[in-house]
This record gives C-alpha cells, sequence and structure tokens, in this order.
C-alpha cells in the first residue's frame, strides 16, 4: 500500500475483503512480509497472463494483488508485527508490481506487431505512475497527507489499479494505457503546482 492512505476503492472494494482475510491469516503462521511477497507473486502471474494474451486473467489477477496488498498491512497490526523494514519492503515491492503490471499490459495491447506508439503511451504511464508515488514520498516540510483528497489524490494505487482491471475486462488494452498516462501525469502536475504554493517561501 502507498503510505497508510486508503483511496477510494480500497475504502470501499478492497478492504471489504483484505480485513477478513487478514483475520483468518492472524490465525496461521503466515507473516504480513510473507504476504508483500505473495502480492509479487500474483502480480507476476497478471504480468504472464497479460502477455499470453490471457487479458481477462490479467485483469482479475491485477485486481487481486491490489486486494492481497491490503492484507499484509492489517495482518501486521492484528498479530503486533509492525516494523520499519516491513513497511519498506512493502512499498519497493509494490512498485516490482505496478511494473509487471504496466508491462504485462502493454505487451498485450501492442501484440506482434510492437506498434512503437503503444510503448510511447506505456512509458508515460508507467513514469506517471512511478512519479505519482514519488511525489508523495518526497514531500517535506507539508504535512503527507496534504495529497490525500481531491483532485490530487485521484491516481492513488487502488484506482490505477481497478483502471485496469476494468479497461482489460473491457478488452481495452490502448485506452487503459492512455487514460493511465494521462491520470498519472495530470496529477504529478496538480501536486507540483499544489506543493509550489505549499512551500512558496520556505
Amino acid at each position: 500500500m502507498e503510505g497508510v492512505y486508503d483511496g477510494f476503492i480500497s475504502r470501499n472494494l478492497n478492504r471489504r475483503i483484505s480485513r477478513p482475510l487478514a483475520r483468518l491469516l492472524s490465525r496461521t503462521p503466515v507473516t504480513p512480509n510473507q504476504v508483500s511477497v505473495f502480492s509479487l507473486g500474483v502480480a507476476s502471474v497478471a504480468f504472464l497472463s497479460f502477455a499470453q494474451g490471457y487479458y481477462v486473467a490479467g485483469a482479475l489477477l491485477a485486481q487481486a494483488s491490489s486486494i492481497v496488498d491490503g492484507i499484509d498491512g492489517d495482518l501486521a497490526r492484528i498479530k503486533n508485527m509492525t516494523s520499519a523494514f516491513g513497511g519498506f519492503m512493502d512499498s519497493i515491492l509494490d512498485r516490482y508490481v505496478d511494473g509487471l503490471i504496466l508491462l504485462g499490459l502493454a505487451i498485450w495491447t501492442a501484440g506482434d506487431d510492437s506498434l512503437v506508439y503503444v510503448w510511447a503511451i506505456a512509458f508515460l504511464a508507467m513514469t506517471g505512475t512511478f512519479a505519482v508515488t514519488y511525489t508523495r514520498a518526497r514531500i517535506e516540510h507539508i504535512p503527507r497527507n496534504t495529497f490525500d483528497s481531491g483532485l490530487t489524490s485521484a491516481a492513488s494505487r487502488d484506482v490505477r489499479l481497478f483502471v485496469v482491471m476494468v479497461g482489460a475486462l473491457a478488452g481495452q488494452g490502448l485506452a487503459t494505457l492512455i487514460v493511465l498516462a494521462v491520470l498519472t501525469n495530470g496529477v504529478v502536475l496538480l501536486r507540483m503546482r499544489h506543493a509550489r504554493h505549499l512551500l512558496k517561501g520556505l
């Protein structure tokens, strides 16, 4: 998960599934870090599914990885196993998950023709995705929850993966990449504008 922020999809969909699963796993020897690694495994299968053209499976697995990603934090709190390293590792693995899913989506969309414009749009979607996360990580001198509401929160990770699921289920790989490219980079520009205003004079 991206920090402690729950976006709209997480609050209204993902957590309804991840929290009961976390409670079930709390009765087992499974650790939060193992769940984080498992989320990466789910994303890896999503990547392979997209790359092989099984876009429905890829779509569902992408969303499943988003749900699983919410389990580790809840499990850590239930088991009293929260740690600075756990949060650090989870954030790093999330970036690999994002990259794998977007790469798989791009491979499926480009197809055998490997269309250059598809890869250009995929590049924008991927860099925008990473930049959204980086803008939060690099906030200094202002509260970290500054980007947790309004338009500056519109490209949260749960929303991005939900867009992947919906777009892929509809068979619209290119449209999905375009939406992600516009959404993520647009939010980054909004955050930069907002941060410039808040940091003025500091």
